[in-house]
């Protein structure tokens, strides 16, 4: 006896052939997704008269949104910052800046104009992402659109189409097409005689109709999404021919990045600040009155009863301090190697997780070619090292741009780069850009690159969390150890964001705020 076809498998079926967008809108369509959550702002109690310190270690937005919050709520705190910048890897690069690579110190020779920088970490802001939006809006940052997916942008993969790139909407057009008219004869064929609760076969076959934009016959012959191939002005518009399906199956476009626009923090609308990204930083430090110590290295963390002690080293002296608390945005493999007096199972936990080696090259391009190709802004994506190329969203029809020439994310392509030197790695990068450019060489006037695990004072980017590092460790380190808290993207479950950031300080505020109430009325503390 046949088991009736559930919701579950129809889902299922849905994601295999459109993605997680087309199963996101029939999850909401059957009532299966929740709504999104409310913004969740610790509010911390004031202290009025009574005084309390609080260390920060880390200027990265962590400690940034730490060291706000608990001024306006009447702490004391003193920011300690490692670089000769604040903002951690919110890292915009401008004209004169400095990249602080070890042993490969770099600068910027962009040209001085508002439209040419890069932004070496975040460059994106996820509409849900709301503790990230609510400061912008507070802090009145002017956002813009950021352009993610531009279907006009290309797919380059050396397995398949003779290693010459097509256009994405073409590739995804027709791949979309043909599964759709695979599953539509599966249909016809009445392989889903069985029980399909509400949803009918008819209805199925419309929606992969639409879907794929199947012909009468549910066949598919090509499709206006992919463009015309002459026409459609003031003459009738002839379809482009179809890909070939055997070409689209051996690349390994559809295997994610077909669908990287329609994951959670990848969808449409996406934001970036106007500007630079790095302006989120100068919101928060135009605001913040506490000091900032830039350049001081923490060279020890001891705990002690009733305070933390912390010391530094800032102009070749070392320097004591102690707190009521700490909190700490240290990477915590590099927090490992500074003295400290934590438990052997909490040092075990910092040094658990290994960190990402997200690396990126940005070039100026004299002209905008582009744009020319009808490009604007969006990803081009190539199994090559570089795996992309970003096409900037803003300063459209301007003379120059900043193209993003590599972003890598497979941690042995971040490994490959860094093993060259600034030079060899813009030349290796441009190499690979003319399998989708040819006369991309001809237009690039500099070029500065970013390997985040050789920056100095961070070695690493995101935390490499796998389901089993996370039963084992996660809960550990996100509680307090006596008086000291760990806070960054690093302990969230959106390692590699803003918003994981601002969530882990806040989380640990509001822990820190119980703590100091329950001090206030008599309480005992563990």
């Amino acid at each position: 006896m046949k088991q009736p076809f559930s919701r579950r498998d129809f889902l299922n079926l849905i994601g295999a052939a459109g993605g997680s967008a087309a199963v996101y809108q029939s999850s909401i369509a059957l009532g299966l997704i929740p709504a999104a959550g409310a913004l969740s702002l610790t509010r911390l109690e004031p202290l009025h008269k009574t005084p309390r310190r609080v260390l920060i270690l880390g200027a990265g937005i962590s400690g940034l949104v730490c060291a706000y919050e608990l001024e306006r709520a009447g702490y004391e705190c003193v920011v300690l910052e490692a670089s000769h910048r604040i903002g951690g890897r919110n890292m915009t690069v401008r004209h004169g800046d400095t990249i602080d690579e070890l042993g490969h110190a770099q600068t910027c020779h962009f040209d001085r104009h508002p439209n040419l920088y890069f932004n070496a970490g975040p460059a994106r802001i996820p509409a849900h992402h709301k503790l990230l939006v609510h400061y912008c809006k507070t802090f009145q940052i002017p956002l813009e659109v950021f352009v993610n997916e531009d279907r006009n942008a290309w797919v380059q993969d050396s397995n398949a189409f003779g290693g010459k790139p097509v256009r994405i909407r073409e590739y995804i057009t027709d791949a979309r097409g043909f599964i759709a008219e695979m599953l539509s004869k599966a249909v016809n064929r009445d392989e889903f005689d069985a029980p399909f609760s509400d949803l009918d076969k008819e209805k199925l076959l419309e929606f992969l109709h639409a879907f794929g934009d199947l012909n009468e016959n549910n066949l598919y012959r090509g499709s206006i999404r992919a463009g015309y191939k002459t026409g459609g002005m003031v003459a009738h518009g002839t379809l482009k021919g179809t890909l070939d399906f055997s070409e689209i199956l051996k690349s390994d476009f559809w295997r994610f990045r077909m669908h990287w626009a329609e994951q959670e923090d990848q969808a449409a609308p996406l934001m970036q600040a106007v500007g630079g990204m790095d302006n989120i930083v100068k919101g928060f430090t135009d605001r913040i009155r506490s000091p900032i110590i830039t350049s001081a290295q923490v060279r020890g963390v001891t705990l002690q009863n009733n305070q933390v002690q912390v010391i530094y080293q800032h102009k070749g002296k070392l320097h004591s301090l102690n707190g009521d608390y700490c909190l700490n945005s240290i990477p915590k493999h590099l927090l490992t190697g500074i003295p400290n007096n934590f438990p052997n199972d909490y040092i075990e936990a910092l040094g658990a997780v290994p960190r990402g080696k997200l690396f990126k090259i940005a070039f100026q391009m004299k002209q905008r070619f582009w744009e020319d190709d009808a490009i604007y802004g969006g990803i081009s994506w190539t199994n090559q090292p570089i795996e992309q190329i970003w096409y900037p969203s803003h300063g459209i029809h301007s003379t120059k741009g900043i193209m993003l020439g590599a972003y890598t994310f497979d941690k042995k392509h971040g490994e490959y780069f860094e093993r060259l030197t600034p030079a060899q790695r813009l030349e290796e990068a441009i190499r690979q850009a003319e399998h989708i450019h040819p006369d991309y060489r001809g237009y690039i006037e500099s070029g500065v690159s970013v390997p985040w695990g050789r920056m100095n004072h961070l070695m690493g980017c995101n935390a490499l969390w796998t389901d089993e590092l996370r039963a084992r460790y996660f809960n550990r380190l996100q509680q307090p150890e006596g008086r000291h808290y760990l806070i960054g993207d690093q302990v969230s479950y959106h390692a590699g964001w803003e918003e994981g950031a601002m969530s882990s300080a806040h989380f640990a505020l509001a822990d820190l705020n119980q703590r100091v109430q329950a001090e206030l009325r008599g309480d005992a503390i563990p």
